[in-house]
């Protein structure tokens, strides 16, 4: 037996650390696995269902390795829950010690330098109130300069904003701080640790911030576990791609005016700021914002903008360039400096994104009141992200449980360049059939009806009454959140008998302790409530999936994706847009069945799913649920599970 089989065995350290383990084949099988590919230097890429314990089988062949791994989630729930709760306890009963550390983006730590330069520009920066001095007062005293030791300051705000670094304005190795950094800290600590617990972002940034002195996490490392890996070809492509807005050149302005009056004022800058100013006025004033259909902000393809609108950006990139000279000139004040980089980035990233070719990426425009925001995405990031890989040989294993489309890795694989990686699926463990039905609702209007909304309450609100609460209620977008709330909360019938949470209206985790904590409630949740939400026991026993959740063709980079595989003579309703929404949806319905006790009803009002040919691929990736097409079932069986 290997040291793995008897971590996992009957009898074995988990079974004598956890009070009611038991064995899981499918969970050793996943565990040898890892183990194999650590030790081989491999890739692999595991799509593990729900109940398989794919936590336990990457971390225990991890611990056993002795080499340096870096693990890195999707989600900060899961990176706190793997540092402070999983890795100690496997550590410990298969007697490992072990030096971990979980490391953060610097946007979680306090920059000393930039506090310094917010307390002395207190009155002018509108930080007259109490909340900043308290932030000096913990200053004095953290050791690790962990925001979330501030339990009171707003995640978002201006003072966090104030006294926190981003890649544009740290001033590196010259900041007077740099001795004292809680960033630079946080990473010394992560390169002395066995085992560093990273999220996707900063994994991917760390490309970059190793340029700026602080050290190459990936370069050390023997392997690299990729927890929640569903999400990486959409991060690596925003990681590789362009992201630059009016917001940032204001910032800028903002912090080189700051900088010029804690030294005493330069007027020598005046005439260079104002003609940056002016030229990002004529930028705005080119593309005027005059509202959207939604009511938010307007996000157009790029040839969709008004022809005026690159010529403008033409001339802040001009405008940038001219700052970057001007404080270049005083290159010995380290602030200065390093704003001097910074104007001469955003020229570089406007310029790129202005005159990228169109064959090279797809190019938007969003517009709101306050500015703009351009972005490029590359059509293909395959080659890249495969550079990555092979200028690092470390073990590379990706791991969720929605990275197949029926049975086929190829979308994910392709996606990312990981075509010749070896492959394992493992089906969930739960009873599928006799733990959940499947009510695909008969009769339903198209979609894109009119009479749509209505028809989804219409099946979704006898649903909540016999399961008695205890319901998710997905949309595939805001509007049609909102719209369903709307319709809820002015029925004629009354308001509903059970609680109502909606997104937006707080913080998302906060919304789920309410929704665990009450029992009975009635979450009515977008995109980030589809998925990296567990919900296990009573609490939820029916998930409402309002529509199939395709990408907007109007999207301008959904649009220009599109295009670009019509032209290279793909098919990108079957490469691409079917192919992603199979793994959406099959996240959307992974959120009701999350242990072996719980039972409950996954309803998709969506016709499509019947009527359409491609449906068959899309129920092939879901849990093998009994199908009903009666409501009465649905509802006796919910009335059944209900507390």
């Amino acid at each position: 037996m290997s040291d793995v089989e008897e971590v996992f065995a009957a009898g074995g350290p988990l079974a004598r650390a956890l009070p009611g383990y038991a064995p899981r084949r499918s969970q050793q099988r996943m565990a040898a696995r890892v183990a194999d590919a650590i030790e081989q230097r491999h890739s692999l890429l595991v799509e593990a269902g729900t109940g398989t314990g794919k936590t336990f089988a990457y971390l225990v062949p991890a611990l056993l390795s002795g080499r340096r791994v870096i693990v890195s989630t999707g989600t900060r729930t899961l990176q706190d829950q793997l540092y402070a709760k999983d890795l100690p306890l496997v550590a410990a009963a298969i007697g490992r010690p072990v030096r971990l550390a979980l490391l953060k983006g610097r946007a979680n730590y306090l920059c000393r330098q930039r506090l310094m330069t917010a307390t002395a520009q207190r009155s002018l920066a509108g930080f007259e109130g109490g909340e900043l001095a308290r932030v000096e007062r913990w200053a004095a005293v953290t050791r690790d300069g962990d925001l979330a030791e501030c339990t009171d300051l707003a995640d978002s705000g201006a003072i966090r904003a104030a006294i926190t670094s981003t890649r544009e304005n740290c001033l590196g190795q010259r900041c007077p701080e740099w001795s004292r950094c809680h960033v630079v800290a946080a990473r010394r600590a992560a390169n002395d640790a066995d085992i560093v617990i990273v999220n996707h972002h900063l994994l991917l940034a760390d490309l970059a911030l190793k340029e700026d002195g602080f050290g190459d996490l990936l370069g050390t490392a023997d392997a690299v576990i990729l927890d929640e890996a569903h999400q990486l070809p959409d991060l690596v492509t925003e990681f590789f791609g362009v992201q630059v807005s009016s917001r940032q050149v204001d910032h800028l302005l903002a912090d080189v005016r700051a900088e010029l009056a804690r030294q005493g004022g330069d007027r020598n800058f005046d005439p260079v700021l104002a003609a940056l100013e002016e030229a990002l006025a004529s930028a705005r004033n080119s593309f005027p914002f005059r509202g959207s259909a939604s009511g938010g902000a307007l996000r157009v393809a790029w040839n969709e903008s008004p022809p005026a609108f690159e010529a403008a950006l033409d001339a802040l990139a001009a405008a940038l360039e001219d700052l970057h000279a001007a404080l270049a000139a005083v290159a010995d004040e380290p602030a200065l400096a390093q704003g001097a980089a910074r104007a001469a980035r955003l020229a570089e990233l406007v310029t790129r994104v202005s005159h990228a070719r169109e064959d090279e990426a797809a190019r938007g425009v969003e517009r709101d009141a306050r500015g703009f925001a351009l972005s490029m995405l590359p059509f293909d990031v395959a080659p890249r992200f495969r550079g990555i890989m092979e200028a690092r040989p470390s073990a590379w294993i990706f791991t969720s449980a929605t990275l197949s489309v029926g049975e086929d890795f190829s979308h994910f694989a392709q996606r990312l360049g990981l075509e010749s990686a070896a492959t394992l699926r493992i089906e969930s463990p739960f009873d599928f059939e006799r733990q959940g039905l499947l009510y695909l609702p008969p009769g339903m209007p198209d979609p894109a009806s009119a009479d749509f909304p209505a028809a989804v309450l219409a099946e979704a609100l006898p649903l909540i009454e016999a399961a008695r609460g205890g319901a998710f209620l997905l949309f595939t977008s805001h509007r049609a959140l909102a719209r369903a709330a709307t319709l809820i909360r002015e029925r004629p019938e009354g308001p509903l008998s059970w609680p109502l949470l909606v997104q937006g209206t707080a913080p998302r985790e906060r919304l789920l302790r309410e929704f665990r904590a009450l029992g009975n409630a009635v979450l009515l949740g977008t995109a980030s409530f589809w998925e990296g939400v567990d919900v296990k026991g009573e609490a939820l026993r029916l998930v409402v999936i309002e529509k199939l959740p395709f990408a907007s063709p109007e999207d301008p980079l959904v649009k220009a994706r599109i295009a670009h595989l019509e032209s290279s003579g793909g098919n990108a309703f079957r490469d691409y847009q079917l192919p992603e929404a199979a793994l959406a949806l099959k996240q959307g319905v992974g959120r009701l069945i999350r242990s072996e006790e719980d039972h409950g009803v996954v309803a998709i009002c969506d016709p499509r799913l019947v009527s359409r040919s491609y449906g068959r691929v899309l129920r092939a990736s879901l849990p093998p649920f009994t199908l009903t097409r009666e409501q009465d079932e649905s509802r006796r069986f919910l009335a059944r599970h209900a507390p």
